[in-house]
């Protein structure tokens, strides 16, 4: 039996899972580390740390699959919209600016509202906001002329991992498709973008699709118990091998992923333009883009108010006791913008809120807004991507959140919707393990690999409380509608 290690790397933590083409978790690895933030709106990580969390849980997951046969590859996921500076030498001008970072906001609100930005978005599929890295260039451009003068390549943490291992400068069409730069239509870095942001073609990574693999690792690094030759396949990013690792490829099939940030993400076979301008279309494959919707503020704003408000409760404890409140919390609305919101307002300046508070209101009450809060903003994404891509069918769940069963439950009662949670593992890594079966030849097609996930729970919405929920999503929609110029 065959099995890759796949390898994703998040924002808050990298992890490693090592799956077998019978669809078994046969090694599970984790390893966190800090981000670097400041009162102007700065989110970065060090690119050395990320380097040692890969190789850390690389190591981990060969130490537990020792003594298995079997092998066949490494395969990686990784976050969007990150951007590193390096000189003609590789050596690092920036930390990882990543997509929570908000200082290219001005310079994002100008492009936004310009003909040019209205192009780049149809063109490259990424919504102008502070997190493209295309508004990151912008920024660093005028905020730090010197590095921007010094920088001889700019990339993402996935490029930076690659070409330590490899040293080749290379990004897959997925982690491309989301700069803001790269034509998603011609699989190209797309001109305009770059004579907007100032950089030459030569100054970004060779574009190679998600099956794309090296095997020569640099001399430099010392991983016990890897196979001398193995490959390494590029794979893609979180958002779209989620998709792939919870079984949502099929029209209709919708993957909802909460981790610190939320996603809500429909599988189609080509792009599908939002006149809006509300929804991102990102690539997996020439034949698979994946639509849909990130938002800031997901299980970050649970644990912000479990941290300041929950008497030191755990937030397991917490969403428990939200489960004995009637949905809809007596009236008690909860807008989770504490970091601004992306999808589908794109509004760096919204701000949370608790409205209708009532002196009947316990904490369980408001726990339960903030979980109701946060799945109104998933609900608002859904909204957007059925008018764009067409109807959902199921909900298929993957990140941290698929821990509470009251959670799950209000999804399934919001949307209306049957609600899957399968393998228990991360899908993005799944997912990256199941790009490296394809990479490999040891699955045909990327469709063969639904008989790799496994549902291990289902979730069934209830009429009534989905009729609830439609009020409370009303106010919920007319609560920001109203106050949105106050914020």
């Amino acid at each position: 039996m065959s099995f890759i290690i796949g390898v994703d790397i998040g924002t808050t933590n990298t992890k490693a899972v090592a799956f077998t083409d019978g669809g078994e978790v046969v090694a599970n690895a984790v390893h966190s580390y800090p981000a670097f933030t400041d009162a102007d709106g700065a989110h970065e990580l060090d690119p050395l740390q990320l380097l040692e969390a890969v190789l850390t849980v690389l190591k981990e997951a060969l130490v537990q699959t020792d003594g298995r046969t079997g092998l066949a590859g490494v395969s990686f996921s990784c976050a969007m919209h990150s951007l590193i500076a390096v000189d003609s030498r590789g050596e690092l001008l920036t930390r990882a600016i990543t997509w929570a970072d908000l200082r290219s906001k001005p310079f994002a609100d100008v492009l936004k509202a310009s003909e040019a930005g209205r192009r780049i978005y149809r063109q490259t599929g990424t919504p102008i906001a502070p997190m493209s890295p295309l508004c990151k260039l912008l920024w660093l451009k005028q905020q730090r002329p010197e590095i921007f003068r010094r920088a001889a390549k700019f990339i993402s943490i996935k490029e930076y991992i690659w070409w330590r291992l490899f040293g080749k400068y290379q990004v897959d069409y997925s982690i491309a498709s989301a700069t803001g730069l790269f034509d998603i239509n011609h699989f190209t870095w797309y001109r305009e973008s770059l004579e907007l942001a100032g950089i030459r073609e030569e100054m970004l990574s060779e574009p190679v699709p998600a099956v794309h693999q090296e095997s020569a690792l640099s001399v430099d690094l010392h991983l016990p118990g890897l196979p001398g030759g193995l490959p390494f396949i590029i794979g893609g990013s979180d958002g779209c091998l989620a998709n792939l690792g919870s079984n949502a490829v099929q029209p209709g099939e919708t993957a909802l992923t909460i981790g610190t940030s939320g996603a809500l993400r429909m599988s189609t076979s080509g792009p599908k333009y939002d006149p809006v301008e509300r929804i991102f279309q990102y690539i997996l494959t020439d034949q698979l883009y994946v639509s849909g919707g990130a938002i800031n503020n997901g299980g970050g704003a649970v644990q912000w108010y479990a941290g300041n408000f929950g008497g030191g409760r755990s937030v397991q404890e917490l969403t428990s006791g939200a489960g004995n409140v009637a949905p809809g919390s007596d009236g008690l609305i909860f807008l989770p913008y504490l970091l601004g919101e992306r999808a589908p307002i794109w509004n760096a300046n919204a701000s949370a809120l608790f409205f209708g508070i009532r002196s009947s209101h316990e904490q369980r009450h408001f726990m339960r807004a903030v979980l109701e809060g946060i799945t109104y903003s998933l609900y608002q994404v859904g909204t957007s991507l059925e008018e764009t891509i067409g109807p959902m069918k199921h909900i298929h769940a993957s990140g941290g959140f698929t821990h509470s069963r009251t959670w799950l439950q209000i999804v399934a009662d919001v949307f209306g919707k049957e609600v899957f949670t399968t393998n228990g593992a991360d899908a993005s890594a799944i997912g990256a393990c199941i790009m490296g079966f394809y990479a490999r030849g040891i699955i045909p097609d990327l469709d063969k690999a639904s008989g790799l996930i496994h549902v291990r729970d289902r979730y069934v919405p209830d009429e009534g409380r989905h009729a609830a929920y439609q009020k409370g999503y009303g106010l919920f929609t007319a609560l920001y509608g109203r106050l949105q110029d106050l914020m």
